[in-house]
């Protein structure tokens, strides 16, 4: 039996890279007492990657509402968040002046590269499943019509 295949391999390759680089960056704060801010820009980003995919994930719960609201819902919920995170980060040390700006570019620009891979992906899978039911519906007709 193949633990890995070609379904899961990316998902095997970034779980494995994202344990890597965590025991890495551990392992810097334990020996040699580093903790800087590649450090902390490497735990933000895993942070934010975190909370976008939770958010996305949670698109089915609003199904009744557009989709273009929801997507835009959850854009601005998360670009607040990291806004906030920005602003919180002007507590423990000096932001630079286009510290927001730079933020928001990081963020809005794989976001949006993000949610048109997912929706895609979404929209392909809603399709599949509509002909699936298609086809059910057509044996079963053909079926019933045998009878």
């Amino acid at each position: 039996m193949k633990i890995i295949d070609r379904h899961n391999f990316w998902s095997v390759v970034c779980i494995v890279f994202t344990l890597l680089l965590f025991s890495k960056i551990l392992l810097e704060l334990i020996v040699q007492d580093v903790f800087g801010n590649y450090q902390t820009n490497i735990i933000l980003m895993f942070g934010l990657s975190l909370l976008a995919t939770f958010v996305l994930s949670q698109h089915y719960r609003f199904q009744k509402y557009p989709l273009l609201v929801v997507i835009l819902g959850q854009y601005i919920l998360l670009i607040g968040i990291v806004m906030l995170i920005t602003w919180m980060g002007g507590w423990f040390g000096e932001l630079h002046e286009e510290a927001y700006w730079d933020m928001f570019l990081s963020f809005t620009i794989p976001y949006v590269i993000g949610i048109i891979i997912y929706y895609v992906a979404v929209f392909h899978e809603v399709k599949s499943a509509n002909c699936a039911l298609k086809e059910i519906k057509e044996h079963k007709n053909r079926a019933d019509g045998k009878r």
